[in-house]
């Protein structure tokens, strides 16, 4: 088998995702929350999920990570979580006035990363970058998890 030419695209992939991946981590953290805090907010805020077991289908995390979670937000005063009265096994888990007050400071911190990594690409260069990102998921033979705000893919 020929040696490869230059670094190969899954090495390169990793290493940028890690990098942009911790520069994200920083600039939340700057905002005085974090990666997880930021998902469950956003699934909160956009309606997508309500109780705890949408919230953890919906970011893609075990239940017990997400009450993990959940109990520092509650702790914080960023959350409340009240039993459904028609199901005492579901919790609804709904912002807080401070929570909606977190939201805004780590979305205002997201926005301004995402112009940051947009800065010097054209709208055709973004376009042409998510569909490599996305036929490199198809390649490896995965589906990425939509995200919140993901077009459909065309």
């Amino acid at each position: 088998m020929p040696a490869p030419r230059g670094m190969p695209i899954g090495l390169r992939l990793a290493g940028v995702a890690r990098d942009v991946g911790r520069a994200f981590d920083d600039t939340l953290a700057a905002a005085g929350g974090s990666r997880p805090l930021w998902m469950v907010l956003l699934a909160l805020k956009s309606g997508a999920a309500a109780s705890q077991q949408q919230i953890a289908d919906h970011i893609g995390i075990r239940g017990a990570t997400l009450t993990h979670h959940l109990a520092g937000m509650e702790a914080r005063g960023l959350v409340v979580r009240t039993r459904e009265p028609g199901d005492r096994r579901t919790q609804v888990v709904r912002l807080t006035d401070e929570g909606e007050r977190m939201f805004g400071a780590m979305a205002e911190a997201a926005h301004e990363f995402d112009q940051r990594l947009r800065a010097g690409f054209t709208k055709a260069e973004l376009s042409h970058l998510d569909l490599f990102l996305r036929r490199l998921q198809e390649n490896a033979g995965v589906r990425g998890a939509a995200l919140p705000g993901d077009a459909t893919p065309p």
